[in-house]
């Protein structure tokens, strides 16, 4: 690494030069970030997947950096256009944009006004003109009238002649890099975003009514509104400018390039106003267009991975028999049984809201099933029918020891038609899948919905409108972290969760799959070295993060990593036992004293981890699972109440609020300025997915499916909330959850822009879907 790029990372983020240097070392020998920050902290400094994953991301910005660098000190060359100061303007250059700077006014171009002016020989009347801003002009011009029947060299006047000029200084004015730097920054700090409606397209767009006539500054506008605008102006009902006032910026030009108030002057100051109105400001407004909506990927880009996160990383109910059923009216509820391993093991249909016989039957086959295969939890999908299918299976007289779940089935019909359900169940249908999907989502919903693309599990936030790729890499990383944190059994772990195994990739998860099919589950980590294309790198990666449950090897079920199966033999011997009375006896594990342990390649970090990976040997990071019922007798949005008060279950959290699930089938917005009694900076800060919250009903539009929600305790007048009568609202686990009774802050919006649009659960299919 480069000595700059070093000091520039340990500066930019606060991290010792050691620490990246070393990270940067790893990250180049192949490791992975989970890997790194589990496995060698000791090189590290301990820095976590959050830090490391910022090197790794700023070395690949820098990298990117230095090639273009390379491109372009190439293609001057080739031109021979290159100086000893410009090199030295190009090594000096930071940033991609301050390297466009420089490289602009050499930038091969299409045929301009100056190209044309210059190709008549006008340059010298250009210079003059610049250098004596004192002086008259019209006798120097009229030196550079040419008559010709050819367009291209015609000069016809003195004025045709000062025009000419006045394109050669407007263009340099508007490629001189400190200039460019200069106004960039203005508009960065000062330009103001306004949009408006497109003609005659205001009942077409009407969904876009907030953005017809608005502005905001530019610093200032929050990603999901900057977001929205783009997408009504990509869909032609909108069109929107970031600029500043044109008289700011020619009088900013102006200060740098107009020296005398002469007839000279004049051109200059004429030059000026040109070269902002039709070079500068257009390039400086295109800069913002991309540099803000490149910002505005990366917030959006944020909240959808937090979202996810917190979906992976859902309690699991764990390895029970789970009977499924995904609602429905018309169709019948598709019923499966699973085992504990998530293996079909039945499916049928039941019809309970089609007459008396048919429910009747239905009780039966849902009571015998429960009897036959010992269901202990029932999980039903939350889509149409969710709440009556809900109500049937409760009243059904179930034993009190099987819990009744409602599930997010969101993607599960994504799920269902896919290559993946396909190669799973190929004699089954698209709605057994589903079914079987809803059930393996409570059983462990990590393991399932890594089955989909992330973008289809409906936690983003305009999720089609940002940089797919940044996007695929961003949640790919999330998904990485929540699989190697969780960790994998590897002999019943499918090829899916294989494959996002630190060291893993798609064809080794696939031979891994088939190396058990064919020899059996695997016995030891060691045997995983047996596996088609499985070298000593991917071993060492992918090993500490595998499971094997009852393997030869009593540390094979621990997040122990086999490099250092040696070391806990040597601690389990100085204690005077075996190693698997060290994972048992807390007696043994008490004989331990780390600092006799600690060597030039294990540190005290390393061995503490160890230590606490001992007393719970595989232990599974997340919260225990409690189930959650919603209220009885609040199934549609028309039994919704001003003033109720019922438990919910956060489905999405996006920069102005958080959607919430009631159990109505349509989910409420949570506006931000509702989401405490105190001010909120970030939803994320107060509310996460998937997390039981108690919300109050302030508004229900039936008609245009619109309920605002609030999880304030205090409210104006003092006016007293209606506590739905069966209200459970769970256990709420963020920490330091905001319930202070302190006064209103009023709305955290910036400024005079307005609220964005209510919206609803479902974002990314049509911007009808975010309001």
């Amino acid at each position: 690494m480069e000595q700059a790029h070093l000091s520039k990372l340990s500066e930019e983020l606060k991290l010792a030069p050691g620490q990246i240097t070393a990270t940067a070392k790893l990250l180049d020998e192949g490791a992975t970030v989970p890997f790194i920050a589990r496995y060698r902290k000791e090189a590290t400094g301990q820095l976590d997947e959050v830090q490391i994953t910022a090197i790794r991301d700023r070395l690949g910005e820098l990298k990117a950096l230095d090639q273009r660098r390379e491109s372009i000190v190439k293609s001057l060359d080739e031109r021979k256009l290159m100086t000893d100061l410009l090199r030295a303007q190009i090594d000096a250059a930071e940033t991609v944009a301050r390297l466009e700077d420089i490289y602009q006014p050499y930038r091969p171009k299409r045929r301009t006004r100056a190209m044309i002016a210059q190709e008549k020989g006008l340059t010298p009347l250009a210079d003059f003109i610049f250098e004596n801003q004192s002086a008259a002009v019209d006798e120097e011009a009229a030196k550079f009238v040419v008559e010709s029947e050819e367009e291209d060299k015609a000069v016809p006047t003195a004025e045709d002649a000062l025009k000419g000029a006045r394109d050669i200084l407007a263009e340099r004015f508007s490629d001189d890099t400190e200039m460019r730097a200069q106004m960039r920054e203005v508009f960065e700090k000062e330009s103001v975003l306004t949009s408006k409606v497109m003609f005659e397209m205001e009942e077409k767009g009407a969904k876009y009514k907030d953005y017809f006539d608005y502005s905001e500054p530019l610093a200032q506008i929050p990603s999901h509104r900057l977001l929205a605008v783009r997408r009504g102006s990509t869909e032609g009902f909108l069109y929107f400018r970031i600029t500043i006032e044109e008289e700011h910026g020619t009088a900013l030009m102006k200060r740098r390039f107009l020296t005398g108030n002469g007839p000279a002057g004049e051109q200059v100051s004429l030059a000026v106003e040109d070269s902002f109105k039709r070079l500068l400001g257009p390039a400086m407004e295109t800069d913002m267009r991309l540099a803000s909506k490149k910002k505005a990927d990366e917030q959006a880009i944020k909240v959808f991975m937090e979202n996810l996160r917190e979906l992976l990383l859902a309690s699991p109910l764990g390895q029970k028999r789970v009977l499924a059923i995904d609602p429905g009216f018309r169709t019948g509820c598709k019923t499966v049984v699973l085992g504990a391993q998530g293996e079909l093991l039945h499916d049928t249909v039941i019809y309970p809201s089609q007459g008396a016989y048919k429910e009747s039957e239905a009780r039966n086959i849902v009571l015998g099933l429960c009897h036959q295969f010992n269901i202990q939890a029932i999980a039903i999908g939350n889509g149409t029918a969710s709440r009556e299918t809900e109500a049937f299976v409760r009243s059904c007289g179930l034993p009190g020891s099987i819990a009744v779940v409602m599930v997010n089935e969101s993607g599960a019909s994504i799920y269902s038609a896919s290559e993946v359900a396909r190669e799973e169940f190929p004699d089954k249908d698209v709605t057994v899948r589903g079914a079987v999907s809803i059930g393996r989502r409570l059983m462990d919903p990590l393991a399932e919905l890594v089955k989909l693309d992330p973008k289809s599990i409906g936690v983003g936030q305009y999720q089609h409108d940002v940089d797919q790729l940044k996007l695929k890499d961003s949640l790919d990383d999330v998904v990485v972290s929540c699989v190697n944190s969780v960790g994998v059994e590897v002999n019943t772990a499918s090829k899916q969760l294989l494959k996002y195994v630190s060291g893993l990739n798609s064809r080794l998860a696939e031979n891994i799959v088939t190396a058990r099919t064919q020899s059996g589950p695997f016995r030891t980590r060691k045997d995983l070295l047996k596996v088609t294309g499985m070298g000593p790198k991917s071993f060492e990666q992918c090993a500490g993060f595998l499971r094997i449950q009852g393997g030869e090897h009593p540390l094979d079920s621990s997040a122990v990593h086999p490099e250092r199966y040696e070391l806990v033999e040597h601690m389990a011997s100085d204690a005077g036992c075996t190693v698997s009375e060290l994972l048992t006896s807390d007696a043994a594990r008490r004989r331990i004293d780390l600092n006799k342990y600690i060597s030039d390649e294990v540190g005290l970090p390393t061995l503490q981890d160890i230590q606490q990976e001992l007393s719970k040997p595989g232990r599974d990071p997340r919260e225990q699972f409690e189930a959650f019922s919603f209220a009885e007798g609040v199934n549609e949005i028309s039994d919704l109440k001003e003033g109720l008060q019922l438990p919910g279950i956060v489905t999405n959290v996006a920069a102005f609020g958080a959607f919430v699930d009631i159990g109505v089938h349509q989910d409420g917005l949570v506006h931000i300025s509702e989401l405490a009694d105190k001010f909120v900076q970030d939803p994320a800060e107060v509310v996460k997915v998937h997390q039981k919250v108690l919300v109050t009903v302030l508004e229900v539009d039936a008609a245009r499916k619109r309920i605002s929600l609030s999880m304030r305790t205090q409210r104006e007048g003092g006016k007293p909330h209606q506590r739905a009568s069966n209200e459970r609202p769970g256990r709420d686990n963020r920490p330091g959850a905001p319930r202070q009774n302190g006064p209103r802050h009023g709305n955290n919006r910036p400024g005079n822009s307005p609220r964005p649009p209510r919206q609803n659960q479902s974002f990314g299919n049509s911007l009808a879907d975010l309001f």
